[in-house]
């Protein structure tokens, strides 16, 4: 449902992901995707466009049940000196 509702409109929205991870170890099924944005502006227009989308309200309402909890993160690149 995912791949066939949602990521359409997400690749179209969003961009490209960075990546999708799931925990071997700790919380279980749990879906983690992560994508890269400019700056807080850059997120807020993306997300506006997604949450727009006349396509995603039929996602949501296919997924819903599915959904038990849902977080979102804001991460920045952190330059450790003397890494790497």
């Amino acid at each position: 449902m995912f791949n066939r509702l949602a990521m359409p409109i997400l690749m179209e929205t969003l961009g490209t992901p960075l990546g999708f991870y799931v925990s071997h170890v700790g919380p279980q099924n749990q879906f983690v995707h992560l994508w890269a944005y400019e700056d807080m502006a850059d997120y807020e227009r993306r997300c506006r466009a997604r949450d727009t989308h006349p396509d995603f309200p039929e996602y949501l309402a296919a997924s819903g049940h599915l959904i038990v909890a849902q977080e979102t993160r804001l991460i920045k690149a952190f330059e450790m000196p003397g890494w790497r």
